[in-house]
């Protein structure tokens, strides 16, 4: 399980450092093989968005989920198009570098300083700076009670 965020750099090439403390969970999970992609989330019109980094196995788990979804449906043709037509199958190498391919930095306004956020079975990658605003945006969103009706009766 994936948790925390934690800053990293990007370098010339487009490589980050995965935090060791991850390192090992992913030579178990997935020997190092793992899928990037265009995150699905609340991006605004010109704003960039987040990208979504998932183990293999992960990652085959969701594409089998949205293969299931109707081919004639206008919204799950757009997913597949989207998420799937922009995946990227990345290795992260001995040293725990991962290349984001360039189109991927482009979509997600990634630049030297970028967030890693986990979210339990996959990964977030973040510009810092728009992660940041996010996170600010989110803490004023607070009193949000349609999206805890929402939530029903889950417990902290």
């Amino acid at each position: 399980m994936f948790r925390g965020a934690t800053t990293i750099s990007l370098d010339a090439k487009g490589r980050v450092a995965i935090p060791t403390r991850y390192r090992d969970e992913l030579v178990d999970c997935c020997e190092r093989q793992l899928v990037l992609t265009v995150a699905v989330n609340e991006k605004g019109k010109g704003e960039p968005g987040c990208l979504w980094l998932y183990p293999l196995p992960e990652w085959e788990a969701l594409e089998q989920t949205i293969n299931k979804l109707p081919t004639l449906n206008k919204i799950a043709n757009r997913l597949r198009r989207f998420v799937i037509g922009n995946a990227s199958e990345c290795e992260m190498d001995n040293q725990g570098r991962l290349l984001l391919p360039e189109h991927l930095r482009v979509y997600a306004d990634l630049d030297k300083q970028v967030v890693l956020v986990g979210q339990l079975k996959k990964f977030e990658i973040w510009n810092e700076e728009l992660w940041r605003r996010n996170v600010d945006d989110w803490m004023e969103d607070g009193d949000d009670t349609e999206g805890l009706e929402q939530l029903g009766a889950l417990s902290f």
